[in-house]
């Protein structure tokens, strides 16, 4: 009886540092996120097609 009782508290602290684990990387994939998009919106606008466009040659 007592090692399904340790088994189960074994499962059960597993779930637990699986679950822990996965929330960091969430939070971490999460904050990255963030930080790409704001590099990104300091990015000067890309040039539209033609602007840069010799018509004179």
């Amino acid at each position: 009886m007592d090692d399904i009782a340790l088994a189960a508290m074994d499962m059960s602290s597993a779930r637990l540092e699986m679950q822990y684990s996965l929330s960091l990387q969430k939070r971490a994939m999460s904050d990255l996120e963030m930080q790409a998009m704001g590099e990104l919106e300091m990015l000067p606008p890309a040039p539209s097609l033609g602007e840069y466009i010799d018509t004179y040659a």
